[in-house]
């Protein structure tokens, strides 16, 4: 585990270039505005996060897991199940927490606020899937934690999880072009470009829908799956309706800022039907 930050940085620049190189030979939507500005201010985030993390929390959430199987906290470091699988169960585990995760950040306001600069990104493509608030990436860490000491999983497990998290991330906001058929297979696997971008539409039910990252059954399980956007996925309106300007959602100090603009009445989640009178004309 001494090599987690190397293997860590090492997935993301590869899969970061391979969903660039991507991106540049099929796109999937052409984009509304400057992808060089995008880019800097989205991978700025990226860059901020990171010496936070490491700031608050050294050794992140493989150093949590080596804690709590020193100490014997968590159910794993109760039962005798071959490691193998314990590392598979915990991988999937932890993967049904980050949905529920995602889903509590629709769900309640204070942290809708913060969830929200996730989805005023006005395009969709690779970066918007690292592209997170600092306040969100901190208490998305300390839920992490959490879940770690409850369940107890080996360090090679966490290790695992994040950065097959991080890949499929930045995979599946991917603005790529693939095979119907293809994107059909793989929706029985994993969450692809296609079935995520549906949850970036600025339509509240479709917004709070497909809030996997990674395996796709737990929208399918739990009734929260759409299978494509209404307008389809070159006419629908990527962002937020109360999120337009340049100023708010590219630009990295006013991105920062989202979470303290405007008043939220009502749960985000509760719009799980189209609102005609919402339509944008």
């Amino acid at each position: 585990m001494s090599h987690e930050v190397v293997i860590r940085i090492g997935f993301f620049f590869g899969v970061l270039a391979i969903m660039t190189l991507w991106e540049l030979v099929a796109p999937r939507r052409t984009l509304t505005t400057s992808k060089v500005f995008r880019w800097i201010n989205n991978l700025g985030i990226v860059f901020l996060n990171s010496l936070l993390l490491r700031v608050i929390f050294p050794t992140a959430a493989v150093g949590m897991a080596v804690f709590a199987q020193k100490y014997g906290w968590g159910l794993f470091n109760y039962v005798e199940i071959p490691y193998a699988i314990v590392v598979v169960v915990s991988v999937v585990i932890m993967d049904f927490a980050i949905y529920l995760q995602h889903v509590m950040f629709h769900a309640l306001p204070v942290f809708w606020r913060m969830h929200r600069m996730h989805h005023a990104d006005l395009d969709f493509d690779v970066t918007t899937g690292v592209r997170f608030h600092p306040l969100e990436i901190i208490i998305s860490m300390l839920i992490k934690f959490a879940v770690i000491v409850v369940l107890g999983p080996p360090a090679l497990a966490v290790v695992a999880f994040e950065v097959v998290l991080n890949a499929t991330s930045m995979f599946n906001h991917g603005n790529v072009r693939m095979l119907r058929s293809v994107d059909r297979v793989l929706r029985c696997f994993m969450v692809t470009p296609d079935m995520h971008r549906v949850h970036h539409s600025m339509e509240d039910h479709e917004t709070n829908s497909n809030f996997g990252f990674n395996l796709p059954w737990w929208d399918r399980l739990l009734g929260t799956y759409r299978a494509q956007p209404r307008m389809g996925h070159e006419g629908m309106t990527i962002g937020l309706r109360d999120f337009r300007d340049t100023k708010h959602c590219v630009n990295l100090p006013g991105m920062l800022t989202i979470p303290f603009i405007g008043k939220i009445t009502g749960y985000a989640i509760g719009q799980r039907k189209w609102d005609k009178s919402k339509e944008r004309h």
